[in-house]
């Protein structure tokens, strides 16, 4: 990695703090000059050699960031991933769009040379013609019904519009699939966590894992000498949901889409469960990332299939971990 002056955003969230840690440990010659962490909190425990700075996304004050800390490199990883009780669907567009949009026009004024994103998977969509396994070629398509999808894939159009319209500014958008690791909590480990395994009709519901380990070291490789581009983020193979819940030792509640979509939408109304009848095609119509240009053109291979990640999380669920 050449020394860089690198801006983190999101840097207190999940991924956020594993990548801020991993650049402080890097030898002294393959270390930023100097590293900045934005968020909307400052750390419990902040770590040395680290400059943080509170603040939101969506803040003319970010620009200043980046100006005055001479930043040439920003890995943006601020979004709503799990949204909070008090959330809401025009909070979560500002967030994740705005807030891209200002970092985006912020990074073109002050001469940012490279910008790492984290996208996902999500930003090709939920839907029924979805080709078995997506490559980057393919159109992302995120569903207007899922926030986060829809969202991702508004951002993906801003930045295809800036490579178009700036291409000074280096790009690495990294597609991620499912994150799993030995402390993740997140929307689908909570489907895993039920006593019976939500299936429907027909559907294999295959499941791509990524571990977090790897999106970690994928993230310094993109910050360092890894090649632009947009990447699948992804283990070998799936899983289909069956394949889980045989790996967990649970039995699946297979049920008609049509019997599940309308339990759904008298249930959540009455706050008996908090999915909705859209999250069938969440489940019915997975994206399946195929991570060849990920090995291939970008160099890194993850050292966990999709398989061995998923046996990570459960034994570290199980608390058979060291």
């Amino acid at each position: 990695m050449t020394a860089r002056r690198v801006l983190v955003t999101g840097a207190g969230g999940y991924l956020g703090r594993q990548v801020v840690e991993r650049l402080t440990e890097l030898p002294a010659e393959q270390r930023p000059q100097w590293l900045v962490a934005n968020d909307l909190r400052a750390p419990a425990q902040p770590l040395p050699g680290v400059e943080y700075v509170t603040g939101d996304i969506r803040a003319s004050e970010l620009g200043d960031v980046i100006a005055r800390h001479r930043i040439d490199t920003v890995v943006h990883l601020a979004a709503i991933v799990t949204p909070g009780r008090q959330s809401n669907r025009a909070l979560e567009y500002d967030v994740d769009v705005n807030g891209t949009r200002n970092l985006l026009a912020a990074c073109v004024r002050h001469g940012v040379r490279r910008l790492v994103v984290s996208s996902s998977g999500a930003a090709y969509g939920y839907h029924a013609d979805n080709p078995p396994w997506l490559t980057e070629e393919m159109p992302v398509r995120g569903n207007e019904v899922f926030p986060y999808s829809f969202h991702k894939r508004l951002v993906e159009d801003l930045l295809a519009e800036y490579r178009a319209q700036h291409p000074g500014l280096e790009q690495v958008v990294l597609r991620i699939g499912t994150i799993l690791g030995a402390t993740v909590r997140n929307q689908i480990t909570d489907l895993f966590e039920k006593p019976r395994l939500l299936a429907i009709a027909g559907a294999e519901s295959p499941f791509v894992f990524i571990w977090d380990q790897d999106v970690v070291a994928i993230i310094l490789r993109a910050i360092g000498d890894g090649p632009a581009g947009i990447y699948n983020v992804a283990g070998d193979g799936a899983l289909t949901l069956r394949e889980i819940a045989r790996r967990l030792g649970k039995r699946r509640l297979v049920l008609p889409a049509w019997l599940l979509k309308g339990a759904l939408a008298l249930l959540k109304p009455l706050g008996l469960t908090q999915y909705g009848p859209e999250q069938l095609d969440f489940l019915r119509y997975r994206p399946v990332l195929l991570n060849t240009r990920l090995k291939t053109r970008f160099g890194y291979t993850p050292r966990l299939t999709s398989a061995q990640v998923f046996d990570l999380y459960r034994e570290a669920r199980r608390g058979h971990l060291p």
